[in-house]
């Protein structure tokens, strides 16, 4: 075996949009002093641009860059966002929220998902969410920072206009782009790994460590060094996407819709500028034409853009690092954004490069120990977004039909199972979703067989006042709060 560096210094990013510049932006910050990185990217190449949503873990990748929120939020003409409404999901006229925060109290034995199904048995307890700050505060349309006790929240935000802003945080931080299309990838054939790039002027561009984000194509992972891919499409069935801007109908919410149709769902994202809106769908259910007339005469408001088609096939690149790459972003799979985790799956994979980071040189245990946290990280919220398709009472459309009837992984059967019968959730190390996953399994409509017994300590009037303790609490706190689009206006336009 020859050419293995020992040392990984030269980093190449080849592609931009929101992973290749998160990726920059959080190498260069991090690790600049030690690296010399160049991002390949061509402006003949559109990027997907779907991504506009996104869940609090974002915050965290802010705070490692030292990025400022305030600017942030008003270059990208973010609104934040307290949690997701699913309309349409159990049943066509029904509706819940998947919010951020944690609901009610738990206690050492066990979560208060428990206590509130007593309550419910009783007729004493109110709807699920009623017991969640987050919850009440999106309702409400509300939000505010309020420390030390701050609600959970995620950001809506212009996914082309966060990739120039980190990319002019990059470009600071002295990474150099390359403005190209790859024409070819050269492979060491001693190794196997990509030795350069060459872009279609001619140049030349060489690496020690090659980073994927050319989106669904893997010009990289896929095209170059053949690593395979794994479908989920029997799963998930929507294969195709289209999004189109439009102008506000009215001031923007502190949370993202999601309207399930029968022949897939309707997302509606407000960011302060325009709204974001988009319909994913399986096309042996509607035609493109014809899902593209559903979007654009359910629209709020006149359009800003023309539609635009994305087609995809959910899944996972068998090894998200194979040699010497790594796919970030769409090159390493894709899960339709029903639970907008695109930009997260991002952020954790940067996150995970950063802790198995090769400085002395690729090591194939190194490799091994990021694919299979990744592979956990990617089944887990597979199954959280499979479990909105399959814990359903929909019947009227073939996909909802086939939805329902599908055999699904043992992963979430397992979950549903567990909760089905005793109400426990159960919690997967480093789990992302945890009250999510009982908000979700709820507003579904599934619901389990039993409580735990512990609760039976309670009185019925002593769990009415812990019930009714939480939920005036949680009222009063969101009633001090402001308006979410006055909070706007006062917190990023100062």
């Amino acid at each position: 075996m020859t050419n293995i560096p020992d040392k990984v210094q030269r980093i190449v990013i080849a592609g931009g949009g929101t992973a290749g510049w998160m990726t920059a932006a959080a190498l260069s910050h991090t690790l600049g002093k030690q690296l010399n990185i160049t991002l390949v990217e061509s402006d003949a190449i559109g990027t997907v641009g779907v991504g506009e949503a996104t869940i609090p873990t974002l915050q965290y990748f802010h705070r490692l860059l030292g990025i400022d929120e305030r600017e942030f939020m008003a270059a990208t003409q973010a609104t934040f966002k307290l949690g997701i409404e699913f309309v349409n999901w159990r049943q066509t006229g029904h509706k819940y929220l998947h919010a951020f925060g944690h609901t009610g109290q738990d206690c050492w034995a066990c979560g208060f998902q428990h206590f509130w199904l007593k309550g419910q048995r009783l007729g004493i307890a109110h709807d699920y969410g009623d017991y969640c700050p987050e919850h009440q505060a999106a309702k409400a349309e509300r939000f505010a920072h309020t420390q030390p006790n701050n609600l959970n929240y995620a950001y809506h935000l212009d996914a082309g206009n966060y990739a120039s802003y980190l990319r002019r945080f990059s470009e600071q931080r002295g990474v150099k782009r390359i403005e190209g299309v790859i024409s070819d990838v050269a492979i060491n054939p001693g190794t196997g790994n990509i030795d350069s790039l060459t872009l279609s002027q001619g140049e030349i561009v060489q690496g020690d460590l090659f980073i994927d984000c050319t989106g669904f194509r893997g010009r990289l992972i896929e095209q170059a060094l053949h690593t395979g891919y794994e479908d989920w499409s029997h799963w998930l069935p929507c294969d195709r996407a289209i999004a189109v801007q439009s102008e506000h109908s009215h001031p923007p919410l502190p949370l993202t819709r999601s309207t399930a149709q029968p022949y897939g769902w309707q997302w509606r994202i407000p960011l302060t500028g325009r709204q974001g809106n988009g319909v994913v769908f399986a096309s042996n259910a509607i035609s493109n034409a014809d899902a593209e007339d559903h979007l654009l005469s359910g629209l709020q408001a006149e359009p800003l853009t023309e539609p635009k088609i994305i087609s995809f096939r959910t899944g996972k690149r068998r090894k998200q690092w194979h040699k010497n790459c790594v796919a970030i972003g769409l090159s390493s799979g894709f899960l339709e954004p029903l639970e907008s985790t695109s930009i997260h799956l991002i952020s954790s994979a940067i996150l995970r490069l950063l802790d198995f980071f090769p400085h002395n040189g690729i090591k194939p245990s190194e490799i091994h120990e990021y694919n299979k946290q990744a592979e956990l990280e990617l089944i887990g919220i597979r199954d959280f977004v499979i479990l909105h398709y399959k814990v359903t009472q929909r019947r009227d459309s073939p996909l909802w039909q086939y939805c329902q009837q599908m055999t699904v992984p043992d992963t979430l059967q397992e979950k549903l199972d567990l909760f089905a019968q005793t109400g426990r959730v159960l919690k997967e190390r480093n789990e992302l979703f945890e009250d999510s996953w009982q908000q979700v399994m709820l507003g579904q409509g599934l619901q389990p067989d039993a409580y735990h017994p512990i609760v039976n300590n309670m009185s019925e009037d002593e769990l009415s006042r812990f019930l009714i303790q939480i939920r005036q609490q949680i009222a009063n706190r969101v009633a001090q709060l402001p308006h979410h689009l006055d909070y706007l206006r006062h917190y990023v336009d100062k």
